[in-house]
């Protein structure tokens, strides 16, 4: 692309569903540059990767020079956004609220820096916001068969929806009404299911201010993966940003791991690497699939951006350890993210014979007939060396800073041992 226009760019991407003014947003956004907001309540204390998605393209607006705004819902995540879902949500109280905001703006920090850049709490204007004031100043503006029309509320309809939840859409209104009149924010950008609430956001602003206000809105697609699954679930839940939930090793895998159908997809999504890099990988996709080049490229440039390069450093370290078993070179910070999900046991420090380890104290074989046979047979690896001595004795604390002691039964069955 020789003259960059950020639109263009994100369609490209397959990053656009819904535009509420397609031409007019193309042309605003080559005249100048904007500001731009996308909003997270604080439900839960760390975002997942499906979170990630809106926040993407908001960091590509920053990246072409606009101004992100993130809107963390403080007033309305106490009340909760009915989007898609056949029961209420769980209120919270006031202080998990205040703990989830202050660990989402922190991780919003580490993704956007602190240069053009901003952070604001809807909690900061909704609260001074009376009964009467939102029935006489806002209720009065918004039309009840309209809303039941929204796809979100109309979802709901059947199994039945509060009249809290109903109201969700008037606040996420008032919060653009407030971004534009005092930030100047003029676009809204969100997940396909706030679609309705962009609009409403859009309508009121143009009922208040004017009819010829520039204030815009554009939805994401919904993302499947080819199998037609939703995105960002594994069989073990959620992928976290937050590297105590999900490790920056487990997070790379994740990555690394994707079907060759899905990956040029999300090398557009979530990397930024240019169209010509992307069209490159996706080349390799088809002539040399086995070396997962594509995948793997994935997984550094986001495990890059979500954690650091150290993070990618560490990541491939215990790939390659566990794929050639050579163990010893690893950090303790590197076994406790490689083998989080591995069998674990633990033992006391006391030097010991390999059999009573293996058999009374780790339970990795079970009885001693089989352990001699294991360990005769070369099948036993302690800390990387393979043992075939009878006799020999395990000392936990030789290795690991004497934390560990990693056992390796066959090729690919390992145990952590805990040394207490």
């Amino acid at each position: 692309m020789t003259n960059f226009n950020i639109i263009e760019d994100l369609e490209w991407r397959g990053a656009v569903n819904q535009q509420t003014d397609e031409e007019g947003l193309a042309k605003l956004t080559e005249e100048k540059k904007i500001k731009v907001y996308c909003g997270v309540d604080p439900t839960g204390d760390s975002l997942h990767i499906g979170h990630l998605i809106p926040f993407m393209i908001l960091k590509r607006f920053q990246e072409a020079g606009h101004k992100p705004v993130i809107l963390i819902g403080g007033g309305t995540g106490s009340i909760g956004d009915p989007s898609g879902r056949n029961s209420e949500r769980q209120l919270q109280t006031q202080e998990q609220v205040k703990h989830n905001e202050q660990a989402l703006t922190q991780q919003m920090v580490d993704l956007f820096g602190t240069e053009n850049f901003q952070i604001v709490n809807n909690y900061d204007w909704l609260s001074e916001i009376s009964l009467l004031g939102f029935l006489r100043d806002y209720g009065k503006l918004f039309n009840v068969k309209t809303m039941l029309n929204k796809e979100v509320v109309a979802s709901r309809l059947e199994v039945g929806i509060s009249y809290t939840e109903f109201t969700y859409q008037i606040l996420q209104s008032i919060d653009f009404l407030k971004l534009y009149q005092d930030h100047d924010v003029q676009l809204q950008i969100g997940g396909a299911d706030q679609w309705g609430n962009i609009t409403s956001g859009t309508d009121l602003i143009r009922r208040v201010e004017s009819s010829e206000a520039k204030a815009y809105g554009l939805t994401i697609p919904l993302m499947l993966k080819a199998d037609g699954t939703k995105f960002g679930k594994t069989a073990g839940g959620a992928v976290w940003l937050d590297p105590e939930k999900t490790t920056p090793y487990e997070f790379y895998q994740f990555w690394l791991n994707q079907d060759d159908r899905d990956v040029v997809k999300y090398l557009k999504y979530f990397t930024f690497l240019s169209h010509e890099e992307i069209d490159e990988l996706a080349e390799k996709i088809k002539t040399a699939p086995e070396k997962r080049e594509a995948q793997r490229r994935l997984a550094q440039e986001v495990t890059a951006f979500v954690h650091s390069e150290e993070a990618v450093k560490e990541a491939e370290n215990i790939s390659q350890a566990l794929f050639s078993g050579d163990i010893q070179q690893l950090t303790v910070s590197e076994i406790e993210q490689g083998f989080k999900n591995m069998p674990e046991a633990k033992v006391s420090k006391e030097k010991r014979n390999i059999l009573d380890f293996l058999v009374n104290d780790t339970k990795i074989e079970p009885s001693r007939r089989q352990a001699r046979e294991d360990v005769k047979n070369g099948a036993i690896y302690i800390n990387g060396e393979r043992q075939q001595d009878l006799d020999f004795e395990v000392d936990p604390t030789s290795h690991f800073d004497g934390k560990f002691v990693i056992v390796r039964k066959g090729k690919k069955k390992y145990t952590l041992v805990h040394v207490q």
